[in-house]
């Protein structure tokens, strides 16, 4: 297939642009970075640049002409900052501008691809405790859980068209040089490292490779469509996770960061991102059939970590 995916030159966008072109797909990247900036492999097709406002006007247009299938994954870093109310106005900007840009296009397109897979995160379902929360669970409350009602609201609308839609909830995605698991792994190695809080709150985590081949699988399996938890469905309490990791690490994880400091420290985003609680289940996946190969998290951390 010529598929575009736009945040091609992001965390997730690269690994999934180079499985992908490994399976004989065509790829093109749109990137917000300058042309110059923008990651590109020396046989594969250029980034494209494009700074989405909402509509589906530029240049970018043309490569995209004829495409079989787009995928969404624009949007800034939710962890890059305090969210003061200038960050928040970006950082819904940069996804549903972007995603009501796409849509825009689709809809226009005299053949539009026929599918739109995008981007969405399991903040939708906001903190849930020990609640079992599938596909089927409504969203919940808060700046997060909004913003991502909002973001998916932006894609369905590409239903319009006739296009098959899937919407990514993405869970914390495990890698060790970038992301949330390679904040966490310095103050483990200074044996300093416990989990946040009281621990008891819910992580639902996702093996970097079960996230490229699940977002793959959900490019290419026609029967997907609508949400998709893309979380391994082993869910773990934070407490666990910190002994988890202090397993594959050789390490304790006896110190606690208390939840109180992580606020004070990290303001507002303290409480979506570290101390509230999402017990995820990846059931549409499992449901079609999907099998992940890093499904246990003392496995999934010593591959990752090896």
């Amino acid at each position: 297939m010529r598929i575009i995916i736009a945040g091609g030159s992001g965390f997730l966008g690269r690994a999934l642009a180079a499985s992908l072109t490994a399976s004989g797909h065509y790829v093109q990247i749109l990137t917000r970075q300058p042309p110059a900036d923008a990651p590109a492999e020396p046989a594969g097709p250029q980034p494209v640049h494009w700074t989405p406002d909402g509509t589906a006007n530029g240049l970018w247009t043309g490569p995209c002409s004829g495409a079989d299938l787009i995928v969404n994954l624009a949007g800034e870093s939710i962890a890059a900052g305090r969210w003061t109310p200038a960050r928040k106005a970006r950082l819904r900007g940069s996804r549903v501008l972007a995603t009501r840009s796409l849509v825009r296009f689709i809809l226009d397109a005299d053949q539009p691809p026929s599918a739109f897979v995008s981007a969405s995160a399991i903040g939708y379902y906001g903190d849930r405790g020990s609640e079992s929360l599938t596909e089927n669970a409504g969203p919940g409350s808060g700046f997060l859980a909004d913003l991502a009602v909002e973001w998916e609201r932006e894609a369905l609308a590409a239903e319009k068209s006739g296009a098959r839609v899937v919407l990514l909830r993405t869970g914390i995605v495990l890698d060790p040089h970038e992301g949330a698991l390679a904040k966490m792994v310095p103050p483990f190695r200074l044996f300093a490292g416990g989990p946040f809080g009281s621990g008891r709150q819910y992580m639902s985590w996702i093996h970097r490779d079960d996230w490229v081949s699940l977002a793959k699988w959900a490019i290419e399996t026609q029967a997907v469509r609508g949400p998709l938890n893309l979380s391994a469905p082993s869910p773990a309490t934070n407490a666990d996770f910190a002994r988890a990791l202090g397993r594959a690490l050789h390490r304790p994880a006896l110190i606690p960061a208390p939840g109180l400091a992580l606020k004070i420290i990290l303001g507002e985003m303290a409480g979506p991102l570290l101390l509230e609680s999402q017990r995820v289940l990846p059931a549409q996946a499992l449901a079609c059939g999907f099998r992940f190969a890093h499904p246990d998290l003392d496995e999934a951390l010593a591959d990752l970590l090896a």
